[in-house]
């Protein structure tokens, strides 16, 4: 009589996994169906390809089919698979969610993201929706997101851009109330800028005809929402998106000083590592609101 230890059994996960490809023909839809990301869900089906010794799969003109030896073994488990799925006490008594990992930069996550995520919830409650914190201009990812906004060059394509628009400068009344009468934008050069990096002011003093040089007087900030708040407490003048501007202009926190614009140093841009249906379905509302961003800040200026 044959023990244990003569059998060499898969995981019921990478059953599962094997099964919903063969169905599905799609890797991807295959991880939507269980729930996965794209890469757990190939995981799985090549440690049952290493265990079995077989290659179950193969890529032919883009589609996917199974080998004769994939087919073989799926006649053989569809049917026990069938047997444990039938079983009541198997049944989950709660949908399970999938779940999608968006990172993306302070700034843009707690001004864009944050105030509209409810819609999102609404809409997509099957999605355990996790956000995570990134730097704005870092290329580095753990390979962990679904989804990523991240800062990039000027030369990214307009169709992968997020709040495609031009900086301008903005300060608190109470700042300006220190400096008047001021005429701008001559008078920039009595004003305090707030430095970042970031957002370096060369290219808009410029663009305003001004000779002056970058700011080299106070602090440093890093983060672009340090920049706002310390600009809405009166603490300098912040060059901006307005987009991501627009609670604090929506207050009467900031005001913009003027119509001189120029771009930016770098584009928000969207990327997707691990294609999904749910990914695609983010990164279209994702676009929808950054669209609807851009217009509020839009009608600030226009005011």
């Amino acid at each position: 009589m044959k023990t244990p230890n003569d059998y060499r059994l898969p995981s019921l996960d990478a059953l599962l996994a094997f099964e919903s490809a063969a169905r599905l023909k799609s890797f991807e839809q295959a991880a939507e169906s269980l729930a996965l990301t794209g890469s757990a869900l190939r995981k799985r089906i090549a440690g049952l390809e290493q265990l079995l010794g077989l290659g179950l799969f193969e890529r032919q003109g883009g589609s996917l089919r199974l080998t004769a030896d994939g087919q073989l073994y799926l006649e053989q488990v569809a049917p026990v698979l069938q047997q444990l799925l039938g079983i009541p006490q198997h049944r989950r008594t709660v949908q399970r969610k999938q779940r999608l990992i968006l990172c993306s930069p302070p700034t843009f996550a707690r001004q864009v993201l944050i105030p509209r995520l409810n819609e999102h919830s609404r809409a997509h409650p099957h999605i355990d929706l996790q956000i995570q914190l990134s730097a704005p201009l870092s290329n580095a990812t753990n390979g962990q997101c679904d989804l990523e906004v991240r800062g990039d060059s000027l030369d990214a394509p307009a169709t992968r851009r997020l709040l495609d628009e031009q900086l301008l400068p903005m300060a608190a009344p109470a700042l300006l109330a220190r400096f008047q009468p001021l005429q701008l934008p001559a008078d920039f050069a009595r004003l305090p800028l707030l430095r970042s990096p970031l957002e370096p002011w060369r290219p808009w003093l410029q663009a305003a005809g001004l000779d002056l040089p970058e700011p080299d007087q106070g602090p440093t900030l890093l983060d672009l929402g340090m920049l706002l708040e310390a600009a809405a407490n009166a603490q300098g003048v912040v060059l901006a998106r307005p987009s991501l501007a627009r609670s604090w202009l929506a207050q009467g926190r900031l005001v913009i000083l003027g119509q001189v614009s120029s771009p930016p140093s770098y584009h928000y841009i969207l990327d997707m590592p691990a294609p999904s249906p749910a990914a695609q379905d983010l990164a279209h509302w994702l676009q929808r609101i950054c669209r609807d961003a851009v217009a509020q800040g839009s009608a600030h200026v226009q005011g």
